[in-house]
């Protein structure tokens, strides 16, 4: 008699404080080394929220030992930390906080948006730092729509924009301490994008909206799907020829990184390498060394200056 296969692991929709409805395509520490350097992407929306004077979103809490990246599609995220920074970030912006030897954050739907309402979609990723970087200093990168890198196919059915790390000798905006990439691909119907990737780097698709295939096997894929591929280093996104109504193409971000081959010692919003450091990390934030968000308001962070990790 054949075997019937059960369920191993399926992706549904919850929330993350009141503001963020998401599915968490995949979280630390299931997978592994299989996508290190990255620990966990969540795709919140697409929602519509109606207008509120209500504060909708995620309190304080004391991240360390990561990055997050967050990438709004559509309305709007404003953020406080407990260095006295902060900043808002809009369609087609993204957000790069560092928070390495911690800090105190708290994230809400903006001001502005939450009185108007409309629809919501953003996604954020985490990624893990390595051993030597843990304990940096933490940082913000307001990265505006207007300032990632933009390349398109020779025939000009895809457009690419390159976020973090580098495509084809073009680097992206974002100042990264783990070498990755980061881009996001629009592809017309009918239309095949092919892209040089770097062979120590793992690759992984998200499809955002839209039919098409992936990879050298073409493997169909449709909105909500993650798609991890193999070795090599080059990879190919294809869009259908007919798509569905409300998607004229196909959208998938793109992101890549070079393993970190060390322990992961991880709890909520800690990420450690030890058992003794993620229990520092809990003394550290309950001593009140991680400091407290003022109450006086939002200062916008600029544009950061620094080293890059990536090699």
């Amino acid at each position: 008699m054949k075997k019937l296969r059960g369920i191993q692991r399926s992706v549904d929709r919850h929330w993350v404080g009141d503001g963020f409805p998401v599915r968490t395509l995949f979280a630390y520490p299931n997978e592994g080394e299989l996508l290190s350097p990255f620990l966990l992407l969540d795709y919140a929306g697409p929602t519509e929220f109606s207008p509120t004077t209500e504060r909708r979103g995620v309190g304080a809490h004391p991240p360390r030992g990561f990055e997050t990246v967050t990438i709004v599609y559509a309305g709007e995220v404003e953020h406080r930390d407990s260095s006295g920074g902060g900043g808002r970030i809009g369609e087609g912006d993204v957000q790069w906080m560092t928070a390495a030897s911690g800090i105190v954050h708290e994230e809400f739907h903006g001001r502005e948006y939450a009185k108007r309402g409309g629809p919501f979609e953003m996604v954020q990723l985490w990624v893990n730092l390595p051993a030597k970087d843990k304990w940096a200093p933490p940082r913000y990168q307001d990265i505006r729509g207007g300032k990632v890198t933009l390349l398109s196919s020779a025939d000009g059915g895809a457009l690419v924009r390159v976020i973090a790390g580098e495509l084809d000798g073009h680097p992206g905006p974002g100042v990264t301490y783990t070498p990755i990439t980061l881009a996001h691909a629009s592809v017309s119907p009918g239309a095949t994008v092919t892209l040089p990737w770097r062979p120590d780097f793992n690759a992984l698709v998200y499809v955002l909206s839209g039919n098409g295939t992936v990879g050298a096997e073409r493997r169909p894929v449709r909105t909500g799907q993650l798609v991890v591929l193999g070795a090599g280093d080059s990879l190919s996104v294809a869009a259908d020829t007919r798509q569905d109504s409300r998607t004229p193409g196909l959208d998938v971000l793109l992101l890549g990184g070079r393993p970190i081959r060390e322990p992961v010692a991880a709890y909520g919003p800690f990420v450690m390498n030890t058992r003794s450091e993620l229990q520092q990390a809990f003394e550290d934030y309950q001593a009140g060394k991680l400091g407290t968000i003022p109450a006086d308001g939002i200062h916008a962070h600029g544009a950061v200056r620094g080293e890059t990790g990536q090699e």
